[in-house]
């Protein structure tokens, strides 16, 4: 180490790094206060919702109509439509995302890769009101032809178009995982004469795979919070049903209809929206727990 690094390291800080690292940690617990809050109101709001309805009424009944003379109120019609319309979106996003970012990590050119990257990702900035009408005016009459039995509000078309929605998150956080890939391991395979492909699929993106897998539950995460679509193309019916040609509703078109205004605050009916609210923050929650302990795990087997 030269002398003057050595000096300058055991230098006492100057008040202008002392400013910027409060600075730092204000930003920091900003966020975390503002998680904390989120997590304060949903539960309090949760509680009084629990003092009138009983968990057996909730996660054994499979009827959803708080909005009844006679409410209902078993979860998992709202919670069997976020799954759907979440797998649908994913059936979608994952092999398209996957083979786009295969496209422009490995296989395009650097001229392909200027002039295809920032249109994938100009997808991403579609307001997702545009989506939800693309699916209901335009999918949805294209799906009909082939399924006549398709109604006009259905899970199907919800689904894949936010599945559209979602591929440019999976594509670019693919593809930054195989660019960041060091060139060496290609090389090395090169070396040992394996061809391009080979060494795609057996060297580049199993050397990926954590961030892949990162980025595809990310995805999942965002489809499960996805609102405008589902709440436009999906339908606003409870339904208990894996049939992805009917209409459906999701925690967040639930959220979304209650929240309009109509309902008195306080009402049994306006403590819902936070009991679902809750429930739906547990689930991307426990989602991106996984992916950090996949991509911890994957790091620390990487590194053995």
């Amino acid at each position: 180490m030269k002398p003057d690094l050595a000096r300058d390291l055991r230098r006492p800080s100057a008040p202008s790094e002392r400013a910027a690292k409060l600075v730092f940690s204000l930003c920091a617990a900003v966020s975390l206060l503002t998680t904390l809050g989120i997590v304060a109101v949903l539960l309090q709001q949760t509680l009084g919702f629990l003092q009138a309805v009983s968990l057996r009424q909730i996660f054994a009944d499979v009827w959803w109509t708080p909005r009844f003379a006679e409410p209902r109120f078993g979860i998992w019609p709202l919670v069997c439509g976020t799954l759907l319309t979440t797998a649908i979106a994913m059936i979608v996003a994952i092999p398209l995302g996957l083979l786009a970012a295969i496209y422009l990590s490995e296989l395009a050119g650097p001229r392909q890769r200027r002039l295809l990257k920032p249109l994938l990702e100009l997808l991403a900035g579609v307001p997702t009101l545009v989506y939800g009408y693309f699916a209901l005016t335009l999918v949805t009459p294209a799906l009909q032809r082939v399924l006549p039995g398709l109604s006009s509000f259905n899970a199907l078309s919800a689904g894949a178009v936010m599945g559209l929605m979602i591929l440019p998150l999976v594509a670019s956080l693919s593809e930054a995982a195989l660019h960041a890939v060091p060139m060496s391991l290609r090389e090395a395979s090169y070396a040992l004469g394996v061809r391009k492909l080979p060494t795609l699929f057996h060297v580049v993106i199993p050397s990926a795979f954590s961030g892949i897998a990162a980025a595809v539950l990310l995805g999942v995460s965002r489809a499960i919070g996805e609102t405008m679509v589902v709440t436009i193309a999906a339908g606003q019916q409870p339904q208990l049903t894996l049939d992805p040609r009917v209409s459906i509703e999701t925690m967040t078109s639930y959220i979304a209809q209650v929240s309009l205004g109509d309902t008195p605050t306080g009402t049994l009916e306006y403590k819902t929206v936070f009991a679902v609210g809750l429930c739906l923050f547990t689930m991307t929650l426990v989602l991106n727990v996984l992916s950090y302990r996949l991509r911890r795990h994957l790091r620390r087997g990487e590194r053995a």
